[in-house]
């Protein structure tokens, strides 16, 4: 694979770049030490400003992203944040594989329409992978558009035959189906295709993208591979469609961090975390997802500062959680065993204000079976602390899936009980939570999910305010007594820890 380093010039960790920012807030009091204070401390107001800040970077920097400057904006905040209210915060350096994808599917003619990233097509993977950026006219290749009733059936650019009367220099527009992507790739090279556009075959579960890998020697034409209904809406427009392909990426490794905070008192040996991934993804500035939970959750850290915990509240903000959950990963895998064995509960907050919003609460029960990963015993006691929190509200709520997607994946696969919130992302309401939420049927709960147009705009305020009383709610709750879900009395000083996986 092609790798072309990019360097950034990043600031110092700790080098505070907003010094505004720790102006105007309300000095942590001793005195929010119950749910009912500390809910009406942490205001929609006071998250939502430090929302204005994170918009304010990315509008900045571009983005928020993991190994960017916006990224590194995003921590020194935080900890600016953290300090003033008199925390000690740390930071976690670690390394990570950083990728930057400039790759492109744009339709020039007719009506011209740039296909989405990472939802409607994507670059290949195949070793080499071939860089390069070409315009031309598409002929598809032997596709079968309404697709075979059968999977993976599809000829098309498997042999050299199917490219009889192929135009040199135009862009093969070839389905997926019973040969290699990369045998499909190399001749239609081979038949004078300056690109190819793959896409998928169209029958159920073969809709959506995949990533063409393989070797490919020889190589030098740049390649994508797009969804089924795109390739679909090319062929059905060809034979005068002329399209863009781009292929255009960096592979390196770059640095990025985790932010921490801990109470001053509580047991050490009894602690409760409660954490928010910081990092938006590329291009994006990332406002609900998670600007939103990492705002509650700041924002909570704030005015609990004064409060005399009983288990050790330690806040996290996670670096590197779109490049596939890697902070939370590297901090629970830098753990030794007695340091997880510390750990009572893992609070998770990702996406807490989505603009078409359900109340989602982790299935820690597994009341509706859908969970693919072991539930960790304790788990069950914590979602009852959301759901009582909405039902003494008067509101609804519903599961969610406890699937390991977010940054609780990495604590409940060492046995960690977790829960958490969740308003949705790309999935779409149903009639049934429509009535019962509000907001509109048939589209997504976030239809800016991991787009540029997840802005400070890109929020439903009344979840966002209802969910940051939760995540206050559930932080002190366990602050005060994890017995419910480790065995720990309190008040007081522990009575002994019950061993992981027993509730008493």
């Amino acid at each position: 694979m092609v790798q072309r380093p990019r360097r950034l010039a990043l600031f110092a960790v700790l080098a505070l770049v907003l010094p505004l920012a720790v102006t105007g807030r309300a000095l942590a009091d001793p005195t929010n030490n119950s749910p009912a204070k500390l809910t009406k401390a942490v205001t929609l107001n006071g998250v939502l400003r430090h929302l204005d800040a994170f918009q304010s970077i990315a509008d900045t920097h571009g983005d928020r992203a993991a190994g960017r400057p916006g990224y590194q904006a995003s921590v020194n905040y935080v900890v600016s944040q953290l300090t003033a209210a008199g925390y000690l915060p740390s930071v976690q350096e670690f390394d990570f594989p950083y990728v930057e994808d400039d790759s492109r599917l744009d339709r020039v003619a007719p009506v011209p329409r740039i296909f989405q990233r990472d939802s409607e097509f994507t670059r290949n993977g195949f070793t080499p992978t071939f860089e390069g950026d070409v315009t031309g006219v598409v002929q598809p290749v032997d596709v079968v558009v309404p697709p075979a009733p059968v999977e993976n059936t599809s000829t098309s650019g498997c042999e050299a035959a199917d490219f009889a009367g192929f135009t040199p220099g135009r862009i093969a527009l070839l389905q997926r189906g019973s040969c290699g992507f990369n045998v499909k790739a190399l001749n239609a090279q081979a038949a004078g295709a300056a690109a190819v556009v793959l896409f998928n075959e169209g029958q159920p579960g073969r809709t959506g993208l995949t990533t063409p890998v393989g070797p490919t020697p020889g190589l030098a034409i740049p390649v994508v591979f797009a969804t089924y209904a795109v390739g679909a809406e090319l062929v059905l427009l060809s034979p005068n469609t002329t399209v863009r392909v781009k292929v255009d990426f960096t592979e390196e490794t770059r640095k990025t961090w985790n932010v921490f905070a801990e109470s001053r008192d509580g047991d050490a040996n009894n602690v409760v975390m409660a954490g928010a991934h910081l990092d938006s993804v590329q291009d994006g500035p990332g406002i609900n997802d998670n600007g939103s939970g990492t705002a509650a959750l700041l924002e909570t850290a704030i005015h609990l500062k004064g409060v005399k915990t009983n288990a050790k509240v330690r806040f996290a903000w996670w670096g590197a959680e779109e490049e596939g959950l890697l902070g939370s990963e590297h901090y629970v895998a830098a753990l030794p065993q007695a340091g997880q064995d510390e750990i009572a509960l893992y609070l998770n907050f990702d996406m807490v204000g989505s603009p078409n919003h359900f109340f989602g609460v982790y299935d820690g029960d597994d009341s509706s079976g859908t969970a693919p990963v072991p539930i960790p015993p304790g788990s069950a006691q914590i979602e009852d602390v959301f759901e009582k929190f909405y039902a003494d509200r008067g509101l609804p709520s519903e599961d969610t899936d406890f699937s390991g997607r977010s940054d609780y994946g990495p604590f409940i696969a060492v046995d960690i009980p977790a829960g958490g919130l969740f308003t949705g992302a790309e999935d779409v309401k149903s009639a049934e939570q429509a009535a019962k939420y509000g907001g509109t049927a048939g589209i997504a709960f976030d239809p800016c999910y991991h787009q540029p147009c997840d802005t400070r705009s890109n929020l439903n305020l009344t979840a966002l305010d209802v969910n940051a009383d939760a995540i206050a709610t559930a932080v002190i709750t366990f602050a005060f007594d994890t017995s419910t879900v480790n065995g720990v009395r309190a008040p007081g000083k522990s009575h002994g820890r019950a061993p992981r996986g027993s509730v008493s």
